[in-house]
């Protein structure tokens, strides 16, 4: 009898943290419906609103807070969502300012800064022509003033989006070696951490970079993948959004267009996958889209 007793104590404790865990997972991802093969827009009328155009987001690896973009019309702002109890909490603006903007957020791998970019003057008091990468420390439950992720990074030129590897090495994209034509020759340029400083960056392959526009790189923390956004000849839209693997050598694989189960005839841009590895999100047409990492299979072969 005891142990008929003991056995079925253990069984409804057991029943009882399946089910909890099932909740919470439930209200991760701001509670959302997760989607499959098919792209869904994520959080629409919450996050992704048709009176806005929403760019690049990020969860941290909780899946319980949430950073992302938002032209508002009048700049860009970056804002913020997270898990309080079993609630999700009204999103907030937390970069904003009237001199210049604020962009592209992106969590360190320790989730100790959040990374972004502006055309912030170092100084603070104005707007510049470009924009640099910067970030801002967690000290408490408040964010640190702006820092400049430093001249090994930024340049006199433009300086896009950011992503990590689980070491710390740096993706982003520049059009510092196109001075000529800014706007339509972004190359992605990798920087190593060591030391508490970034390296000198260097710019990736010609599997990667050609002589057009890429830029808005999403970097798998193991580097066993590299997305991007690339304006090329016989492309589907305006931006597309690109993928390419790491070969067992170390080198990429020429990188492919995800074709139109991803792009559009519109712009694709701002990639970013869970830290869970199971979805993809990324912006089409002025909203935040997500959808299963299992897309990714196809493209693979």
């Amino acid at each position: 009898m005891y142990s008929l007793t003991k056995y079925l104590f253990f069984s409804l404790l057991i029943s009882f943290v399946g089910y909890a865990q099932e909740a919470a997972d439930n209200l991760k991802y701001i509670g959302q419906k997760t989607p499959s093969l098919t792209p869904e827009i994520f959080a629409p009328d919450l996050i992704s609103k048709k009176s806005e155009y929403e760019f690049g987001s990020v969860f941290n690896k909780a899946a319980t807070a949430f950073y992302y973009g938002v032209d508002t019309g009048n700049n860009t702002e970056i804002r913020f969502t997270e898990l309080v109890g079993n609630k999700w909490s009204k999103p907030k603006t937390i970069l904003s300012s009237q001199k210049y903007g604020f962009n592209d957020p992106f969590l360190s791998p320790d989730e100790k800064r959040l990374y972004f970019i502006s055309q912030r003057s170092l100084d603070g008091k104005g707007a510049k022509n470009d924009h640099d990468i910067w970030y801002v420390e967690k000290i408490g439950e408040k964010w640190s003033e702006p820092i400049n992720a430093s001249s090994n990074i930024n340049t006199k030129n433009d300086e896009y989006y950011i992503s990590f590897t689980e070491n710390g090495t740096m993706y982003f994209s520049s059009n510092k070696g196109n001075s000529k034509n800014r706007q339509k020759s972004f190359d992605i340029y990798y920087s190593e951490y060591k030391d508490g400083k970034f390296q000198e960056a260097v710019v990736l392959s010609e599997a990667i970079n050609t002589k057009y526009y890429e830029a808005d790189v999403f970097i798998d923390p193991k580097e066993q993948y590299i997305i991007f956004c690339a304006n090329r000849p016989k492309g589907l839209g305006r931006g597309d959004l690109y993928i390419s693997f790491k070969n067992t050598d170390g080198t990429w694989t020429k990188s492919i267009n995800m074709g139109t189960k991803i792009n559009t005839k519109g712009h694709e841009l701002c990639p970013f996958v869970s830290s869970d590895g199971k979805y993809f999100f990324y912006t089409s047409n002025q909203d935040i889209y997500w959808v299963s990492t299992k897309v990714f299979d196809e493209l693979r072969k």
